[in-house]
Protein backbone atom coordinates (compact mmCIF):
# COMPACT_ATOMS: atom_id res chain seq x y z
CA UNK A 1 0.00 0.00 0.00
CA UNK A 2 1.65 3.07 -0.58
CA UNK A 3 1.76 5.40 1.95
CA UNK A 4 0.44 9.33 2.58
CA UNK A 5 2.36 11.91 3.63
CA UNK A 6 1.01 15.71 4.53
CA UNK A 7 3.30 18.70 4.71
CA UNK A 8 2.17 21.55 6.10
CA UNK A 9 4.69 24.40 6.14
CA UNK A 10 4.09 27.93 5.27
CA UNK A 11 7.22 28.29 3.20
CA UNK A 12 6.34 26.97 -0.66
CA UNK A 13 10.22 25.92 -1.08
CA UNK A 14 10.17 23.56 1.77
CA UNK A 15 7.11 21.99 0.57
CA UNK A 16 8.25 21.56 -3.18
CA UNK A 17 11.20 19.92 -2.12
CA UNK A 18 9.68 17.55 0.31
CA UNK A 19 6.85 16.85 -2.30
CA UNK A 20 9.25 16.03 -5.08
CA UNK A 21 11.64 14.31 -2.77
CA UNK A 22 9.05 11.85 -1.53
CA UNK A 23 6.91 11.48 -4.35
CA UNK A 24 10.52 9.79 -6.32
CA UNK A 25 9.90 7.59 -3.43
CA UNK A 26 6.44 6.42 -3.96
CA UNK A 27 4.69 8.40 -1.66
CA UNK A 28 1.81 10.10 -1.86
CA UNK A 29 2.22 13.61 -0.66
CA UNK A 30 -0.03 16.25 0.06
CA UNK A 31 0.91 19.67 0.77
CA UNK A 32 -1.03 22.84 2.49
CA UNK A 33 0.41 26.36 3.57
CA UNK A 34 -1.72 27.27 6.67
CA UNK A 35 -2.95 25.84 9.78
CA UNK A 36 -6.71 25.86 8.47
CA UNK A 37 -6.47 23.99 5.24
CA UNK A 38 -4.12 21.75 6.78
CA UNK A 39 -6.39 20.40 9.29
CA UNK A 40 -9.21 20.56 6.62
CA UNK A 41 -6.78 18.06 4.51
CA UNK A 42 -6.27 15.93 7.26
CA UNK A 43 -9.52 15.48 8.36
CA UNK A 44 -10.36 14.33 4.66
CA UNK A 45 -7.42 12.55 3.26
CA UNK A 46 -6.34 11.02 7.11
CA UNK A 47 -2.70 10.59 5.62
CA UNK A 48 0.04 7.57 7.59
CA UNK A 49 2.02 10.70 8.74
CA UNK A 50 2.03 14.48 9.19
CA UNK A 51 5.14 16.84 8.91
CA UNK A 52 3.98 19.89 10.82
CA UNK A 53 5.98 23.60 10.90
CA UNK A 54 5.66 25.10 14.39
CA UNK A 55 4.92 28.36 13.33
CA UNK A 56 2.33 28.84 11.06
CA UNK A 57 0.79 32.29 9.19
CA UNK A 58 -2.77 31.58 11.12
CA UNK A 59 -2.11 29.21 14.01
CA UNK A 60 0.41 27.88 16.21
CA UNK A 61 1.64 23.90 15.45
CA UNK A 62 1.07 23.15 19.02
CA UNK A 63 -2.15 24.33 18.52
CA UNK A 64 -2.66 22.72 15.40
CA UNK A 65 -1.52 19.36 16.70
CA UNK A 66 -3.96 19.08 19.48
CA UNK A 67 -6.56 19.59 16.85
CA UNK A 68 -5.41 16.55 14.84
CA UNK A 69 -4.81 14.56 17.84
CA UNK A 70 -8.33 14.70 19.09
CA UNK A 71 -9.56 13.54 15.40
CA UNK A 72 -7.16 10.78 15.69
CA UNK A 73 -5.44 9.86 18.84
CA UNK A 74 -3.09 7.60 16.79
CA UNK A 75 -2.46 10.03 14.42
CA UNK A 76 1.44 10.32 13.52
CA UNK A 77 2.63 14.24 13.65
CA UNK A 78 6.48 14.59 13.18
CA UNK A 79 6.90 18.82 13.99
CA UNK A 80 9.53 20.61 12.11
CA UNK A 81 11.28 23.50 13.96
CA UNK A 82 13.73 26.43 14.27
CA UNK A 83 16.91 25.77 16.15
CA UNK A 84 15.87 27.98 18.76
CA UNK A 85 12.21 26.59 19.51
CA UNK A 86 13.68 23.06 20.68
CA UNK A 87 11.58 23.66 23.97
CA UNK A 88 8.87 24.11 21.71
CA UNK A 89 9.30 20.65 20.14
CA UNK A 90 9.62 19.11 23.43
CA UNK A 91 6.62 20.33 24.82
CA UNK A 92 4.46 18.80 21.40
CA UNK A 93 5.93 15.43 22.13
CA UNK A 94 4.74 15.76 25.52
CA UNK A 95 1.24 16.13 23.57
CA UNK A 96 1.41 13.44 21.59
CA UNK A 97 4.20 14.14 18.76
CA UNK A 98 5.98 11.09 17.48
CA UNK A 99 9.26 12.87 16.92
CA UNK A 100 10.67 16.81 15.24
CA UNK A 101 13.62 18.11 13.15
CA UNK A 102 15.12 21.32 13.10
CA UNK A 103 15.40 23.31 9.87
CA UNK A 104 16.88 23.65 7.74
CA UNK A 105 15.88 19.95 7.05
CA UNK A 106 17.87 16.73 5.77
CA UNK A 107 15.97 14.80 3.44
CA UNK A 108 17.67 11.88 3.89
CA UNK A 109 17.22 12.06 7.51
CA UNK A 110 13.41 13.11 7.11
CA UNK A 111 12.81 10.10 4.91
CA UNK A 112 14.55 7.94 7.83
CA UNK A 113 12.00 9.28 10.26
CA UNK A 114 8.90 8.91 8.30
CA UNK A 115 9.83 5.94 7.31
CA UNK A 116 10.47 4.08 10.59
CA UNK A 117 7.26 6.38 11.45
CA UNK A 118 5.24 4.62 8.93
CA UNK A 119 6.63 1.00 10.35
CA UNK A 120 5.34 1.96 13.63
CA UNK A 121 2.04 2.68 12.29
CA UNK A 122 1.84 -0.57 10.69
CA UNK A 123 3.10 -2.83 13.72
CA UNK A 124 0.22 -0.87 15.61
CA UNK A 125 -2.49 -1.71 13.03
CA UNK A 126 -1.24 -5.52 13.08
CA UNK A 127 -1.08 -5.30 17.53
CA UNK A 128 -4.53 -3.89 17.31
CA UNK A 129 -5.83 -6.93 14.80
CA UNK A 130 -4.37 -9.50 16.68
CA UNK A 131 -5.46 -7.42 20.16
CA UNK A 132 -9.22 -7.62 18.84
CA UNK A 133 -9.02 -11.45 18.02
CA UNK A 134 -7.63 -14.62 19.17
CA UNK A 135 -4.49 -15.17 17.40
CA UNK A 136 -4.41 -17.59 14.78
CA UNK A 137 -4.52 -21.22 16.96
CA UNK A 138 -2.22 -24.15 15.48
CA UNK A 139 -2.33 -22.73 11.57
CA UNK A 140 1.23 -23.89 11.16
CA UNK A 141 -0.61 -27.52 11.95
CA UNK A 142 -1.44 -29.90 9.24
CA UNK A 143 -5.03 -30.61 8.90
CA UNK A 144 -6.33 -33.19 11.22
CA UNK A 145 -6.99 -36.76 9.76
CA UNK A 146 -5.54 -39.64 8.03
CA UNK A 147 -7.58 -40.72 5.43
CA UNK A 148 -5.92 -40.15 1.54
CA UNK A 149 -8.41 -37.26 1.49
CA UNK A 150 -7.08 -35.46 3.59
CA UNK A 151 -3.63 -36.65 2.90
CA UNK A 152 -3.75 -34.62 -0.40
CA UNK A 153 -5.74 -31.51 1.21
CA UNK A 154 -2.43 -31.18 3.33
CA UNK A 155 0.39 -31.69 0.67
CA UNK A 156 -1.61 -29.41 -1.34
CA UNK A 157 -1.78 -26.52 1.45
CA UNK A 158 2.10 -27.05 1.59
CA UNK A 159 2.54 -25.80 -1.91
CA UNK A 160 -0.01 -23.49 -1.29
CA UNK A 161 1.59 -21.86 1.17
CA UNK A 162 4.88 -21.59 -0.84
CA UNK A 163 3.13 -19.48 -3.85
CA UNK A 164 1.87 -16.47 -1.68
CA UNK A 165 -0.05 -14.55 -4.01
CA UNK A 166 -1.81 -17.94 -5.76
CA UNK A 167 -5.87 -17.27 -5.54
CA UNK A 168 -7.38 -19.77 -3.61
CA UNK A 169 -11.37 -21.39 -3.97
CA UNK A 170 -12.30 -23.80 -1.36
CA UNK A 171 -15.63 -25.28 -2.14
CA UNK A 172 -16.85 -28.06 0.29
CA UNK A 173 -20.61 -28.47 2.48
CA UNK A 174 -21.14 -26.27 5.04
CA UNK A 175 -18.86 -27.01 8.12
CA UNK A 176 -15.78 -29.65 6.44
CA UNK A 177 -13.48 -26.86 7.87
CA UNK A 178 -12.88 -24.72 4.85
CA UNK A 179 -11.91 -22.03 7.58
CA UNK A 180 -9.69 -24.23 8.98
CA UNK A 181 -7.91 -24.86 5.31
CA UNK A 182 -7.93 -21.22 4.74
CA UNK A 183 -6.25 -20.23 8.22
CA UNK A 184 -3.22 -22.76 7.24
CA UNK A 185 -2.79 -21.50 4.39
CA UNK A 186 -2.12 -18.27 5.75
CA UNK A 187 -0.30 -19.29 8.59
CA UNK A 188 2.47 -21.69 6.87
CA UNK A 189 3.02 -18.96 4.27
CA UNK A 190 5.44 -16.35 4.63
CA UNK A 191 2.12 -13.98 5.12
CA UNK A 192 1.89 -15.87 8.60
CA UNK A 193 2.68 -12.31 10.41
CA UNK A 194 0.27 -10.10 9.13
CA UNK A 195 -3.46 -9.78 9.18
CA UNK A 196 -5.44 -12.52 7.92
CA UNK A 197 -8.89 -10.64 7.75
CA UNK A 198 -12.04 -12.61 7.10
CA UNK A 199 -15.51 -11.75 6.58
CA UNK A 200 -18.96 -13.84 5.54
CA UNK A 201 -20.43 -12.45 2.50
CA UNK A 202 -23.72 -14.09 3.05
CA UNK A 203 -24.05 -11.95 6.48
CA UNK A 204 -24.11 -8.47 5.38
CA UNK A 205 -25.96 -6.24 3.15
CA UNK A 206 -24.44 -5.43 -0.13
CA UNK A 207 -23.71 -1.75 1.11
CA UNK A 208 -22.34 -2.47 4.48
CA UNK A 209 -20.37 -5.78 2.78
CA UNK A 210 -19.11 -3.14 0.66
CA UNK A 211 -17.68 -0.94 3.16
CA UNK A 212 -16.25 -3.44 5.31
CA UNK A 213 -14.35 -4.76 2.39
CA UNK A 214 -13.17 -1.39 0.74
CA UNK A 215 -13.48 1.05 3.01
CA UNK A 216 -15.25 4.74 2.75
CA UNK A 217 -14.21 7.99 2.48
CA UNK A 218 -15.72 11.09 5.18
CA UNK A 219 -19.16 11.68 3.86
CA UNK A 220 -19.31 9.08 1.15
CA UNK A 221 -23.17 8.30 2.84
CA UNK A 222 -25.09 9.96 5.47
CA UNK A 223 -23.87 7.69 8.48
CA UNK A 224 -19.98 8.35 7.25
CA UNK A 225 -18.49 10.57 9.82
CA UNK A 226 -15.26 9.40 9.30
CA UNK A 227 -12.73 7.75 7.13
CA UNK A 228 -13.11 4.13 7.57
CA UNK A 229 -10.52 1.71 5.72
CA UNK A 230 -11.79 -1.36 4.29
CA UNK A 231 -10.46 -4.92 5.13
CA UNK A 232 -8.59 -4.75 2.00
CA UNK A 233 -6.41 -2.15 3.41
CA UNK A 234 -5.99 -2.88 6.80
CA UNK A 235 -4.83 -6.75 5.63
CA UNK A 236 -2.12 -5.64 3.25
CA UNK A 237 0.52 -7.69 2.98
CA UNK A 238 -1.81 -10.45 4.41
CA UNK A 239 -4.74 -12.84 3.86
CA UNK A 240 -8.32 -11.53 3.38
CA UNK A 241 -10.80 -14.97 3.48
CA UNK A 242 -14.26 -14.14 1.79
CA UNK A 243 -16.52 -17.42 3.03
CA UNK A 244 -19.54 -17.63 1.19
CA UNK A 245 -18.43 -16.14 -2.19
CA UNK A 246 -21.43 -17.25 -4.06
CA UNK A 247 -23.58 -14.61 -2.53
CA UNK A 248 -21.44 -12.00 -3.75
CA UNK A 249 -23.52 -8.99 -5.06
CA UNK A 250 -22.91 -8.42 -8.84
CA UNK A 251 -21.66 -4.75 -8.09
CA UNK A 252 -19.09 -6.34 -5.26
CA UNK A 253 -18.16 -8.82 -7.84
CA UNK A 254 -16.63 -6.32 -10.55
CA UNK A 255 -14.71 -4.29 -7.38
CA UNK A 256 -13.06 -7.94 -6.97
CA UNK A 257 -12.34 -8.38 -10.15
CA UNK A 258 -10.21 -5.11 -10.19
CA UNK A 259 -8.29 -6.25 -7.06
CA UNK A 260 -7.37 -9.54 -8.69
CA UNK A 261 -6.32 -7.83 -11.75
CA UNK A 262 -4.87 -4.69 -10.64
CA UNK A 263 -4.29 -5.18 -6.85
CA UNK A 264 -5.83 -1.53 -6.54
CA UNK A 265 -9.20 -0.31 -5.04
CA UNK A 266 -11.12 2.66 -4.33
CA UNK A 267 -12.81 3.68 -1.03
CA UNK A 268 -16.18 4.12 -1.36
CA UNK A 269 -16.74 7.31 -2.38
CA UNK A 270 -13.01 7.90 -3.13
CA UNK A 271 -11.31 8.95 -6.34
CA UNK A 272 -8.03 7.52 -5.39
CA UNK A 273 -6.77 4.18 -6.07
CA UNK A 274 -5.11 2.13 -3.19
CA UNK A 275 -2.58 -0.34 -3.86
CA UNK A 276 -2.45 -3.57 -1.75
CA UNK A 277 -0.56 -6.69 -1.76
CA UNK A 278 -3.09 -9.19 -0.29
CA UNK A 279 -3.54 -13.05 -0.84
CA UNK A 280 -7.13 -13.94 -1.68
CA UNK A 281 -8.99 -16.89 -0.53
CA UNK A 282 -12.53 -17.79 -0.71
CA UNK A 283 -15.22 -20.34 -0.02
CA UNK A 284 -18.76 -21.55 -0.60
CA UNK A 285 -20.48 -24.61 -0.15
CA UNK A 286 -22.35 -24.24 -3.20
CA UNK A 287 -21.63 -25.43 -6.68
CA UNK A 288 -19.85 -21.88 -7.96
CA UNK A 289 -20.66 -23.34 -11.57
CA UNK A 290 -23.88 -23.69 -11.75
CA UNK A 291 -24.14 -20.45 -10.16
CA UNK A 292 -22.47 -19.12 -13.04
CA UNK A 293 -24.66 -20.68 -16.21
CA UNK A 294 -27.57 -19.39 -13.82
CA UNK A 295 -25.56 -15.70 -14.93
CA UNK A 296 -25.69 -15.09 -10.71
CA UNK A 297 -22.09 -14.87 -10.46
CA UNK A 298 -19.42 -13.30 -13.54
CA UNK A 299 -17.57 -16.22 -15.06
CA UNK A 300 -14.52 -13.33 -15.44
CA UNK A 301 -14.31 -13.45 -11.74
CA UNK A 302 -15.29 -16.93 -10.72
CA UNK A 303 -12.37 -18.62 -13.25
CA UNK A 304 -9.75 -15.78 -11.32
CA UNK A 305 -10.84 -17.25 -8.31
CA UNK A 306 -10.58 -20.96 -8.91
CA UNK A 307 -6.58 -20.62 -10.16
CA UNK A 308 -6.39 -23.47 -7.17
CA UNK A 309 -9.48 -24.86 -5.92
CA UNK A 310 -9.48 -26.91 -2.60
CA UNK A 311 -12.75 -29.85 -3.01
CA UNK A 312 -12.89 -31.32 1.12
CA UNK A 313 -14.54 -34.29 1.31
CA UNK A 314 -17.48 -34.48 3.38
CA UNK A 315 -17.20 -36.29 7.35
CA UNK A 316 -19.28 -39.34 6.27
CA UNK A 317 -16.78 -39.92 3.54
CA UNK A 318 -13.66 -39.68 5.62
CA UNK A 319 -13.64 -43.07 7.73
CA UNK A 320 -11.92 -43.77 10.91
CA UNK A 321 -10.92 -39.99 10.92
CA UNK A 322 -14.33 -39.71 12.69
CA UNK A 323 -12.93 -41.42 15.68
CA UNK A 324 -9.93 -39.14 15.52
CA UNK A 325 -11.38 -35.90 15.49
CA UNK A 326 -13.55 -36.93 17.89
CA UNK A 327 -10.67 -37.66 20.26
CA UNK A 328 -9.03 -34.63 19.65
CA UNK A 329 -12.27 -32.88 20.45
CA UNK A 330 -12.17 -34.61 23.67
CA UNK A 331 -8.58 -33.25 24.35
CA UNK A 332 -10.03 -29.59 23.90
CA UNK A 333 -12.90 -30.22 26.16
CA UNK A 334 -11.32 -31.68 28.72
CA UNK A 335 -8.83 -28.33 28.90
CA UNK A 336 -11.47 -25.60 28.17
CA UNK A 337 -14.57 -27.15 30.10
CA UNK A 338 -11.47 -28.08 32.89
CA UNK A 339 -12.90 -31.96 33.04
CA UNK A 340 -10.64 -34.74 33.97
CA UNK A 341 -10.37 -36.78 30.24
CA UNK A 342 -12.94 -39.13 28.85
CA UNK A 343 -12.97 -42.05 26.21
CA UNK A 344 -15.48 -43.09 24.11
CA UNK A 345 -17.02 -46.77 24.34
CA UNK A 346 -17.05 -49.30 21.80
CA UNK A 347 -20.94 -48.27 21.54
CA UNK A 348 -20.56 -44.65 21.48
CA UNK A 349 -17.73 -45.53 18.94
CA UNK A 350 -19.40 -47.74 16.93
CA UNK A 351 -21.93 -44.77 16.58
CA UNK A 352 -20.09 -42.18 15.71
CA UNK A 353 -19.07 -44.22 12.61
CA UNK A 354 -22.30 -45.31 11.76
CA UNK A 355 -23.23 -41.84 11.55
CA UNK A 356 -23.85 -39.71 8.68
CA UNK A 357 -22.98 -36.26 9.80
CA UNK A 358 -25.25 -34.25 7.79
CA UNK A 359 -23.37 -30.65 9.71
CA UNK A 360 -20.06 -32.71 9.15
CA UNK A 361 -16.63 -31.28 11.31
CA UNK A 362 -19.15 -28.71 12.69
CA UNK A 363 -21.68 -30.99 14.11
CA UNK A 364 -18.93 -33.38 15.34
CA UNK A 365 -17.44 -30.58 17.67
CA UNK A 366 -21.23 -30.07 18.97
CA UNK A 367 -21.85 -33.55 19.94
CA UNK A 368 -17.95 -34.08 21.79
CA UNK A 369 -18.66 -31.01 23.49
CA UNK A 370 -22.47 -31.83 24.90
CA UNK A 371 -21.35 -35.51 25.97
CA UNK A 372 -18.55 -34.39 27.76
CA UNK A 373 -20.53 -32.45 29.79
CA UNK A 374 -23.29 -35.26 30.05
CA UNK A 375 -21.23 -37.90 31.31
CA UNK A 376 -20.31 -37.71 34.44
CA UNK A 377 -18.01 -40.88 34.68
CA UNK A 378 -14.68 -41.16 32.43
CA UNK A 379 -16.55 -43.43 29.94
CA UNK A 380 -18.50 -41.59 27.05
CA UNK A 381 -21.82 -44.00 26.08
CA UNK A 382 -24.54 -44.10 23.85
CA UNK A 383 -27.29 -42.66 26.06
CA UNK A 384 -24.30 -39.16 26.37
CA UNK A 385 -24.86 -38.53 22.48
CA UNK A 386 -27.58 -37.07 20.88
CA UNK A 387 -30.94 -38.67 19.69
CA UNK A 388 -30.17 -39.20 16.28
CA UNK A 389 -27.16 -40.71 16.81
CA UNK A 390 -28.85 -43.14 19.23
CA UNK A 391 -31.20 -43.52 16.24
CA UNK A 392 -28.58 -45.28 14.32
CA UNK A 393 -28.20 -48.20 16.83
CA UNK A 394 -30.29 -50.34 15.33
CA UNK A 395 -29.22 -50.43 11.99
CA UNK A 396 -26.06 -51.79 13.32
CA UNK A 397 -27.26 -54.20 15.97
CA UNK A 398 -28.40 -52.31 18.39
CA UNK A 399 -26.78 -50.35 20.85
CA UNK A 400 -27.26 -52.94 23.58
CA UNK A 401 -24.48 -54.84 21.48
CA UNK A 402 -20.85 -55.13 23.47
CA UNK A 403 -17.58 -55.64 21.86
CA UNK A 404 -14.86 -57.92 23.01
CA UNK A 405 -12.11 -55.94 20.69
CA UNK A 406 -11.73 -53.25 18.35
CA UNK A 407 -11.60 -55.57 15.70
CA UNK A 408 -14.40 -57.16 16.23
CA UNK A 409 -16.01 -53.08 15.55
CA UNK A 410 -13.82 -52.88 13.33
CA UNK A 411 -15.70 -56.11 11.15
CA UNK A 412 -19.23 -55.15 11.91
CA UNK A 413 -18.67 -51.69 10.80
CA UNK A 414 -16.75 -52.36 7.71
CA UNK A 415 -19.62 -55.56 7.12
CA UNK A 416 -21.95 -52.70 7.57
CA UNK A 417 -20.79 -50.12 5.12
CA UNK A 418 -20.35 -52.76 2.53
CA UNK A 419 -23.93 -53.13 3.04
CA UNK A 420 -24.52 -50.27 2.96
CA UNK A 421 -22.73 -49.76 -0.78
CA UNK A 422 -24.50 -53.06 -2.10
CA UNK A 423 -21.05 -54.54 -2.19
CA UNK A 424 -18.72 -51.67 -4.04
CA UNK A 425 -16.01 -52.18 -2.88
CA UNK A 426 -14.54 -48.95 -4.23
CA UNK A 427 -16.73 -47.04 -2.90
CA UNK A 428 -16.29 -49.04 0.32
CA UNK A 429 -12.93 -48.34 0.88
CA UNK A 430 -13.47 -44.46 0.12
CA UNK A 431 -15.92 -43.87 3.16
CA UNK A 432 -14.09 -45.89 5.28
CA UNK A 433 -10.95 -43.85 4.32
CA UNK A 434 -8.33 -46.77 3.22
CA UNK A 435 -7.08 -48.03 0.02
CA UNK A 436 -8.83 -50.57 -2.62
CA UNK A 437 -6.07 -53.35 -1.50
CA UNK A 438 -6.71 -51.84 2.36
CA UNK A 439 -10.00 -52.92 2.24
CA UNK A 440 -9.55 -56.50 0.34
CA UNK A 441 -7.24 -57.74 3.32
CA UNK A 442 -9.51 -56.71 5.49
CA UNK A 443 -12.36 -58.40 3.93
CA UNK A 444 -9.95 -61.62 3.95
CA UNK A 445 -9.19 -61.09 7.40
CA UNK A 446 -12.88 -61.27 8.71
CA UNK A 447 -13.90 -63.93 6.17
CA UNK A 448 -16.84 -61.24 4.91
Amino acid sequence: MIPSLLVIDDEPTVRLALKRFFEAKAYRVLESGTASSGLALFQQEEPEVVLLDLKLPDGDGIALLDQIKAHNPEAAVIMITGKGTIESAVTAMKRGAADYLTKPVDLEEVEVLVAKTVELLQLKRVNRYYRSRAKIKDAGRPIPGECPEIKKLNMMVDLLAENPHTTVLIQGESGTGKELVARAIHGKSIRWDKPLMDINCAGLSETLLESELFGHERGAFTDAKALKRGLLEIADGGTLFLDEIGELAPSIQAKLLRVLENKCFRRVGGTRDIQVDVRIVTATNKDLSKTVEKGAFREDLYYRLKVMPIELSPLRERGQDVLLLANLFLEEFSRTLKKPAKTFSPEAQRLLLAYHWPGNVRELKNVVERAMILASEEIIGPEHLPLELQAVAPKVGGKAETYPSLEHMERDYIKQVLASTSGNRSKTAKILGISRSTLQDKIRKYGL
